[in-house]
């Protein structure tokens, strides 16, 4: 270590020593420089998007038509499953860390993240946990088979595969531990001079926040995946009713995690709508300091609601009523957010640009989602509905058209400051129309076969259920190749698109936009001061 210069923690030291950095694949492998771990995570997380994709169309292929037509129903049951863990820590997650690290130092004036080689570290665990996961569908006994939530008994009795899982699993919460540490550190301790608390982006707060929140609740999925380890081979019994253990002490822990979860997910694509709305709207965000005191209420009621995801397992009346309600309450912290953003555009002079026509198909989708969420928080309604594809079209609204959509819009708005290329303007409003499209004609109608009543994960089903299958089956396929055409967008963009001029967007008033385009290797050196 002593090779290293003193001030090597203050950022300079990293210039120095990549002042000439490696080519090649070196690069890639050993880089500490927040741009280039955030390309790998982006890169690494669109990789997954369309592997989880994959499965996602041969479920939907699958349902096309009553009967089994393609696979077998325990091979069904693995995609099913998988499909959900690909989707939630292999893409939208790592998507929402790659954003982190390439804007959270240049919005807050920062040279680079505050520990640049556990940045390194916590990117490179990924494609190994990746490749663990995805390993369980050739060992014996095949993938795990409990649904994305691995609940027991299912998780206690199934094959090795169960195995991998949890040990990818691990790997993935100890990377977002280490990313968040490394946010936290960054945004409290390495903003430009001047650069209160209360000027930072909305997208800095938003990560500053989530951060926070997947410190708190990662190692409560550590402790429940490890139990079902001991519970599958050590003889123990958590959650093994037989040896007088419980299975719903599994699903309040997990769900513990898994609705602070759902809002780690979410809050940074608060943050990148935030950060588009008032650049295409040309008027200074609506509320700015609501909307921050509105990102930490929901942070601190996903907390208090994490049993409305268990109304069915016979819950006393008393805690019934208490998520119900606690539920409904963090539909207001929500609702002043979409109220912001509105009236950010109310009377702005409006441009549609790709990445505005994203931040609206968010709103419009998100809040879709979020009232679906409200009916669903009604005790006796989620009795009749849960379990139900109308769960299933509930959830992808808020991650697909929610999160999704806000990371489509914040690439086509942040791509011209990173690469110095624009992007095809054409393209990616083909985009955004045939993604809004297909994903409407693909998830809408899971709502009618929910309320009809067709439960989900199964691979085959009643007659009646056969018309809106088709049809989302049918619109599943679309939103998959309507993906191709984002993958070509940002591909020629980086290629030969024509240069971007150092703020293309003209409404655009955060840090990075006073830089040059294409991004120098080294940024903000000398602090800025803000004013």
């Amino acid at each position: 270590m002593s090779s290293i210069p003193h001030d090597h923690a203050a950022g300079h030291g990293v210039d120095r020593e990549h002042a000439d950095h490696p080519g090649g694949i070196m690069r890639w492998i050993t880089t500490t420089n927040h741009k280039d771990i955030g390309t790998l995570y982006l890169w690494f997380s669109f990789i997954m998007f369309l592997v989880g994709g994959v499965m996602a169309l041969a479920i939907r292929a699958e349902l096309f038509q009553p009967g089994l037509q393609l696979v077998e129903p325990e091979f069904f049951n693995q995609l099913n499953t998988v499909h959900g863990l690909v989707m939630i820590f292999g893409a939208i997650m790592p998507a929402a860390v790659g954003f982190a690290n390439w804007q959270v130092p240049l919005m807050i004036g920062a040279p680079d993240m505050a520990f640049a080689r556990m940045n390194n570290w916590s990117f490179w665990l990924l494609p190994f946990a990746a490749v663990l996961l995805l390993s369980s569908f050739i060992v014996p006994g095949g993938a795990a088979s409990a649904g994305w939530t691995l609940y027991p008994p299912l998780s206690v009795q199934t094959g090795m595969g169960m195995d991998l899982t949890i040990f990818a699993v691990h790997i993935m919460g100890a990377s977002s531990i280490m990313g968040s540490i490394n946010i936290i550190t960054t945004i409290l301790n390495m903003r430009a001079p001047g650069m209160t608390m209360m000027k930072m982006p909305l997208f800095v707060w938003t990560w500053l926040i989530t951060a926070y929140l997947l410190i708190a609740v990662m190692p409560v999925l550590a402790g429940a995946v490890t139990m079902l380890l001991t519970d599958r081979h050590f003889g123990t019994s958590f959650f093994n009713a037989a040896g007088g253990g419980d299975p719903v002490l599994f699903q309040h822990i997990f769900w513990f995690f898994g609705h602070p979860e759902v809002y780690i997910m979410i809050l940074p694509s608060f943050g990148i709508v935030s950060t588009i709305i008032p650049a295409f709207a040309r008027k200074p965000l609506f509320g700015y300091a609501s909307m921050v005191y509105a990102t930490g209420s929901i942070a601190i009621l996903s907390f208090l609601v994490w049993a409305h995801h268990m109304f069915t397992v016979g819950m006393a009346a008393a805690g019934q009523v208490f998520f119900m309600y606690v539920t409904m309450l963090i539909a207001v912290p929500t609702a002043v957010k979409v109220f912001n953003w509105v009236a950010t555009m109310w009377k702005g002079s409006m441009t549609f640009e790709t990445p505005m026509l994203f931040a609206i198909g968010f709103i419009f989708m998100f809040t879709v989602g979020g009232f679906t969420g409200l009916v669903l928080s009604l005790v006796p309604v989620d009795i009749v509905l849960h379990d139900t594809y109308y769960v299933v079209a509930h959830f992808h609204y808020v991650l697909v058209a929610g999160s999704l959509f806000a990371f489509f819009g914040g690439l086509y708005y942040w791509l011209p400051k990173w690469c110095g290329r624009m992007y095809d303007e054409t393209l990616g409003k083909w985009h955004f129309w045939t993604s809004f499209v297909f994903f409407k004609v693909t998830f809408f109608p899971m709502h009618f076969l929910g309320l009809a009543g067709m439960p989900r994960r199964v691979p085959d089903y009643a007659t009646q259920f056969t018309d809106w299958n088709e049809v989302a089956s049918i619109g599943a396929f679309g939103f998959g190749l309507s993906q191709l055409i984002f993958l070509y967008a940002v591909l020629k963009a980086i290629r030969s698109g024509p240069p971007a001029p150092a703020r293309p967007w003209e409404g655009s008033d955060t840090l990075e936009w006073t830089l040059p385009s294409p991004l120098p290797y080294h940024t903000f050196e000398t602090p800025p001061q803000v004013s």
